[in-house]
Parts: structure tokens; sequence; C-alpha cells
């Protein structure tokens, strides 16, 4: 239904898909540097090509009607990379987000940062501020960017700071929940992931959403990122929708 649905994306954007469309997709951008390396190409330049992908998905999305989509751009472990991949992949904020952001406006698309900003370089920090208070007013679909995020120093950020609001007598001990803990996370605003999607063969986490994706559905594809497509994505949610979500029920 929704490879029929992509194949004619320009007549079918007015459609409704009537199917259950995950509200919020998570997704690990992976394969870029071997995408790269198989062509003989350095590894930035499959950086470079996994943008076009970030924007093809992202329009993808928005056409199904997904709420969110989050996007695994930079984790905290990248910067164990060599440092001239790491500034490169750094670069590539300023140079998407400034050419994409007449689309983005187009189409209605917020966008937004989670992760910690503050250990970002200043021309990164600038680029991500500059789209996301030009976004703000827009209230289609939310891309949400995980830039130097790691799930693990998102559950110990919101633990320190539900420490500190038993040590200044805000809340005891005991008024610590499951739904106080997620309101610290950077994801405090949205819905856990329905479906997480990984490309390029990779069949794990890597410290991403630990604490979100606890009911989450995954789908894996050898694809390389750069070379993920809408049909990919399609192909991702059509088997979402077959899927029986118990949640620990039966």
């Amino acid at each position: 239904m929704l490879g029929r649905f992509f194949n004619n994306q320009k007549e079918s954007r007015s459609l409704e898909v009537e199917t259950d469309v995950p509200v919020h997709v998570a997704i690990v951008m992976d394969g870029n540097g071997r995408w790269a390396l198989k062509r003989g190409m350095p590894r930035n330049i499959g950086h470079r090509e996994g943008m076009k992908a970030i924007h093809r998905i992202t329009e993808a999305a928005n056409d199904i009607g997904v709420k969110v989509l989050t996007l695994f751009a930079f984790s905290t472990e990248n910067w164990l990379r060599p440092q001239s991949e790491v500034d490169f992949i750094l670069r590539l904020p300023d140079r998407f987000l400034s050419h994409e952001l007449p689309k983005l406006q187009a189409n209605n698309v917020q966008v937004r940062i989670m992760g910690s900003v503050e250990a970002l370089p200043s021309h990164t920090k600038k680029a991500v501020e500059t789209v996301t208070k030009e976004t703000a007013a827009n209230d289609g679909l939310i891309l949400n960017l995980a830039l130097n995020y790691g799930g693990r120093s998102d559950i110990v950020q919101a633990v320190q700071q539900l420490c500190e609001g038993v040590e200044q007598g805000r809340y005891r001990a005991d008024d610590i929940t499951e739904a106080k803990l997620s309101e610290l996370l950077y994801t405090a605003d949205f819905p856990d992931p329905d479906l997480l999607i990984r490309t390029s063969g990779e069949v794990r986490l890597s410290n991403f959403m630990l604490w979100q994706m606890a009911y989450s559905e995954f789908w894996f594809t050898d694809v390389l990122w750069p070379d993920f497509s809408p049909e990919d994505f399609a192909a991702a949610v059509e088997v979402y929708q077959k899927r029986k979500r118990r949640y620990g029920g039966v």
C-alpha cells in the first residue's frame, strides 16, 4: 500500500494514508563511510551524500503523516573518530540547514535538536540555533536531530536533575517515577518512538534512546544510508503496520 504511495508521490501528496502510521520514527543513519569506501572515495563524501537521504526521508515521513522524525546525526561516541572526519561531520549542519531551510519552511517542518549542544563547535551551535528559531512556529512534522547525543548520558542528566530536586526539597525520593524521569529526558515533549530503523546491516542500538525504546518496533536493513530511499522507508512502515504491539500484555 505505502509502496504505491511513494511510487507516485506528486499525485499522492493530497491522499490520506488510512492505515496505522507510526507517530514517532527514529533512524540510525548508518553506512555513510562504507558507502564511500565501496566507491573508492573518502569517507567524508559518504557523509555529504547522506545529507541527500535526510532530505528524501524527511519528505517521505512528512507525506504519510509521521509527526516526529528523530535522526541520529552525531553520537557522544563519534568524537573518537579521526579529527578531520569529526570536523567535517560537524560542518554538515551548517550546509544542510542553510540549504534546506526554505524547503523546511515550505513544508511546515519544525526542527528540534537534542543532545549536549553546549559541547558543539560554535559554528554548529549557531546553525542549529538559527534553524530552530526560524522553524519554531511551524506545526507540521518535527525533524528532531540528535547531535552529541547518547542514551546513557541522557538518562544520567535526567537523574542528576532528579537528585537536585530532592536536595532542594521540591519532591521526595519516593516521588521519583518512570513518568517523572521521562519528563526530564531530551525527548520530554515527544511520545516514545514507535519504530526504529537502522541502515547498513548493523543490528544494535548503539546507545540511542535506550530508555525511550523499551517498546519500539525495530527494523533493520542492509541498505547503506546514502542509498536509503522513500521506498525503503515505505517497506519499514509496512512491516511496522503488520506487527501486533502488546506492551507486555496478550
